[in-house]
Protein backbone atom coordinates (compact mmCIF):
# COMPACT_ATOMS: atom_id res chain seq x y z
CA UNK A 1 0.00 0.00 0.00
CA UNK A 2 1.39 3.40 -0.97
CA UNK A 3 2.01 6.16 1.55
CA UNK A 4 -0.96 8.16 0.20
CA UNK A 5 -3.20 5.09 0.60
CA UNK A 6 -1.99 4.50 4.16
CA UNK A 7 -2.70 8.15 4.98
CA UNK A 8 -6.24 7.95 3.57
CA UNK A 9 -7.00 4.65 5.33
CA UNK A 10 -5.60 5.91 8.64
CA UNK A 11 -7.68 9.08 8.34
CA UNK A 12 -10.81 7.05 7.61
CA UNK A 13 -10.29 4.96 10.73
CA UNK A 14 -9.53 7.96 12.92
CA UNK A 15 -12.51 9.97 11.66
CA UNK A 16 -14.78 7.05 12.53
CA UNK A 17 -13.19 6.57 15.95
CA UNK A 18 -12.52 10.19 17.02
CA UNK A 19 -14.26 12.60 14.67
CA UNK A 20 -12.62 15.46 12.80
CA UNK A 21 -11.35 17.52 15.75
CA UNK A 22 -9.96 14.42 17.47
CA UNK A 23 -8.07 13.44 14.33
CA UNK A 24 -4.80 15.33 14.39
CA UNK A 25 -2.26 15.29 11.58
CA UNK A 26 0.21 13.75 14.05
CA UNK A 27 -2.20 10.90 14.87
CA UNK A 28 -2.78 10.29 11.15
CA UNK A 29 0.95 10.22 10.46
CA UNK A 30 1.61 7.87 13.38
CA UNK A 31 -1.12 5.43 12.38
CA UNK A 32 -0.04 5.52 8.73
CA UNK A 33 3.64 5.20 9.56
CA UNK A 34 4.31 8.31 7.48
CA UNK A 35 6.27 11.45 8.15
CA UNK A 36 4.95 15.01 8.06
CA UNK A 37 6.72 15.63 4.76
CA UNK A 38 4.99 12.63 3.18
CA UNK A 39 1.58 13.82 4.32
CA UNK A 40 2.06 17.30 2.90
CA UNK A 41 3.60 15.90 -0.27
CA UNK A 42 0.36 14.04 -1.06
CA UNK A 43 -2.23 16.37 0.53
CA UNK A 44 -2.41 20.13 1.09
CA UNK A 45 -3.43 19.61 4.71
CA UNK A 46 -5.83 17.91 7.07
CA UNK A 47 -9.00 19.14 5.29
CA UNK A 48 -7.78 17.80 1.93
CA UNK A 49 -6.86 14.44 3.47
CA UNK A 50 -10.15 14.27 5.39
CA UNK A 51 -12.07 14.95 2.18
CA UNK A 52 -10.25 12.09 0.42
CA UNK A 53 -11.03 9.81 3.37
CA UNK A 54 -14.71 10.79 3.53
CA UNK A 55 -15.09 10.30 -0.23
CA UNK A 56 -13.50 6.85 -0.01
CA UNK A 57 -15.78 5.87 2.87
CA UNK A 58 -18.82 7.16 0.94
CA UNK A 59 -17.83 5.22 -2.19
CA UNK A 60 -17.40 2.00 -0.22
CA UNK A 61 -20.67 2.49 1.64
CA UNK A 62 -22.57 3.00 -1.63
CA UNK A 63 -20.86 0.02 -3.28
CA UNK A 64 -21.75 -2.28 -0.35
CA UNK A 65 -25.34 -1.07 -0.38
CA UNK A 66 -25.61 -1.48 -4.14
CA UNK A 67 -24.37 -5.07 -3.84
CA UNK A 68 -27.44 -6.01 -1.80
CA UNK A 69 -29.91 -3.67 -3.47
CA UNK A 70 -29.14 -4.93 -6.98
CA UNK A 71 -28.79 -8.62 -6.09
CA UNK A 72 -31.26 -11.18 -7.44
CA UNK A 73 -34.47 -11.66 -5.48
CA UNK A 74 -37.62 -9.82 -4.57
CA UNK A 75 -37.58 -6.22 -3.44
CA UNK A 76 -38.30 -7.31 0.14
CA UNK A 77 -35.45 -9.84 0.02
CA UNK A 78 -33.03 -7.19 -1.21
CA UNK A 79 -34.10 -4.56 1.34
CA UNK A 80 -33.95 -7.19 4.09
CA UNK A 81 -30.50 -8.29 2.96
CA UNK A 82 -29.29 -4.69 2.98
CA UNK A 83 -30.69 -3.91 6.43
CA UNK A 84 -29.53 -7.18 7.98
CA UNK A 85 -26.01 -7.18 6.54
CA UNK A 86 -23.04 -7.46 8.88
CA UNK A 87 -22.25 -4.10 10.51
CA UNK A 88 -20.13 -2.87 13.40
CA UNK A 89 -23.26 -1.49 15.06
CA UNK A 90 -21.61 -0.10 18.18
CA UNK A 91 -19.14 1.96 16.15
CA UNK A 92 -22.02 3.55 14.25
CA UNK A 93 -22.28 4.41 10.58
CA UNK A 94 -19.01 5.96 9.35
CA UNK A 95 -20.96 8.45 7.22
CA UNK A 96 -23.89 9.02 9.58
CA UNK A 97 -21.56 9.78 12.48
CA UNK A 98 -20.03 12.64 10.51
CA UNK A 99 -23.39 14.46 10.55
CA UNK A 100 -22.87 14.95 14.28
CA UNK A 101 -19.40 16.43 13.79
CA UNK A 102 -19.82 20.24 13.82
CA UNK A 103 -16.50 20.81 12.00
CA UNK A 104 -17.48 18.51 9.13
CA UNK A 105 -20.96 20.02 8.86
CA UNK A 106 -19.57 23.58 8.92
CA UNK A 107 -17.22 22.90 6.00
CA UNK A 108 -19.17 22.71 2.71
CA UNK A 109 -16.46 20.61 1.03
CA UNK A 110 -16.46 17.99 3.82
CA UNK A 111 -20.23 18.06 4.22
CA UNK A 112 -20.99 17.49 0.52
CA UNK A 113 -19.97 13.81 0.26
CA UNK A 114 -21.86 13.06 3.49
CA UNK A 115 -25.04 14.68 2.18
CA UNK A 116 -24.63 13.13 -1.27
CA UNK A 117 -24.19 9.63 0.19
CA UNK A 118 -27.32 9.81 2.33
CA UNK A 119 -29.27 11.35 -0.58
CA UNK A 120 -28.03 8.58 -2.89
CA UNK A 121 -29.18 5.94 -0.41
CA UNK A 122 -32.66 7.48 -0.11
CA UNK A 123 -32.91 7.72 -3.91
CA UNK A 124 -31.67 4.17 -4.49
CA UNK A 125 -34.10 2.71 -1.94
CA UNK A 126 -36.94 4.75 -3.48
CA UNK A 127 -36.07 3.31 -6.91
CA UNK A 128 -36.14 -0.20 -5.49
CA UNK A 129 -39.48 0.41 -3.77
CA UNK A 130 -40.82 1.86 -7.05
CA UNK A 131 -39.74 -1.37 -8.71
CA UNK A 132 -41.69 -3.30 -6.08
CA UNK A 133 -44.82 -1.24 -6.72
CA UNK A 134 -44.46 -1.60 -10.50
CA UNK A 135 -44.10 -5.39 -10.25
CA UNK A 136 -47.08 -5.66 -7.90
CA UNK A 137 -44.93 -6.95 -5.02
CA UNK A 138 -45.73 -3.83 -2.97
CA UNK A 139 -49.14 -2.19 -2.84
CA UNK A 140 -49.76 0.95 -4.85
CA UNK A 141 -50.47 3.05 -1.73
CA UNK A 142 -46.81 2.85 -0.65
CA UNK A 143 -44.95 6.14 -1.19
CA UNK A 144 -41.41 5.06 -2.23
CA UNK A 145 -39.69 8.37 -1.39
CA UNK A 146 -41.26 8.75 2.04
CA UNK A 147 -40.65 5.09 2.82
CA UNK A 148 -37.02 5.28 1.67
CA UNK A 149 -36.46 8.31 3.92
CA UNK A 150 -38.04 6.37 6.79
CA UNK A 151 -35.75 3.38 6.19
CA UNK A 152 -32.61 5.55 6.15
CA UNK A 153 -33.75 7.52 9.23
CA UNK A 154 -34.51 4.29 11.09
CA UNK A 155 -31.15 2.81 10.17
CA UNK A 156 -29.25 5.91 11.29
CA UNK A 157 -31.33 6.24 14.46
CA UNK A 158 -30.80 2.56 15.22
CA UNK A 159 -27.04 3.16 15.31
CA UNK A 160 -27.59 5.98 17.82
CA UNK A 161 -29.80 3.83 20.04
CA UNK A 162 -27.30 0.96 19.98
CA UNK A 163 -24.39 3.23 20.86
CA UNK A 164 -26.35 4.84 23.70
CA UNK A 165 -27.26 1.44 25.15
CA UNK A 166 -23.85 -0.09 24.38
CA UNK A 167 -25.81 -2.98 22.91
CA UNK A 168 -26.80 -4.13 19.43
CA UNK A 169 -30.29 -5.04 20.70
CA UNK A 170 -31.92 -1.63 20.04
CA UNK A 171 -30.43 -1.68 16.53
CA UNK A 172 -31.83 -5.13 15.84
CA UNK A 173 -35.24 -4.13 17.20
CA UNK A 174 -35.39 -1.02 15.00
CA UNK A 175 -34.46 -2.99 11.87
CA UNK A 176 -37.02 -5.68 12.69
CA UNK A 177 -39.61 -2.94 13.23
CA UNK A 178 -39.00 -1.12 9.95
CA UNK A 179 -39.02 -4.42 8.05
CA UNK A 180 -42.34 -5.29 9.73
CA UNK A 181 -43.82 -1.97 8.67
CA UNK A 182 -42.60 -2.51 5.11
CA UNK A 183 -43.92 -6.09 5.08
CA UNK A 184 -47.40 -4.70 5.76
CA UNK A 185 -47.23 -3.22 2.24
CA UNK A 186 -46.42 -6.50 0.52
CA UNK A 187 -49.25 -7.15 -1.89
CA UNK A 188 -51.18 -10.34 -1.36
CA UNK A 189 -52.21 -10.36 -5.01
CA UNK A 190 -49.82 -9.57 -7.80
CA UNK A 191 -51.10 -7.57 -10.75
Amino acid sequence: MSTAERLVESTRELLWERGYVGTSPKAIQQRAGAGQGSMYHHFTGKPDLALAAIRRTAEEMCAKAEEQLSAPGSVMERVTSYLNRERDVLKGCPIGRLTQDPDVMADPALRTPVDETLAWLRKRLAELLDEGRDSGELDAALDPRVTAATIVATLQGAYVLARAADSAQPFDQAITGVLGLLAAHVSTTRE
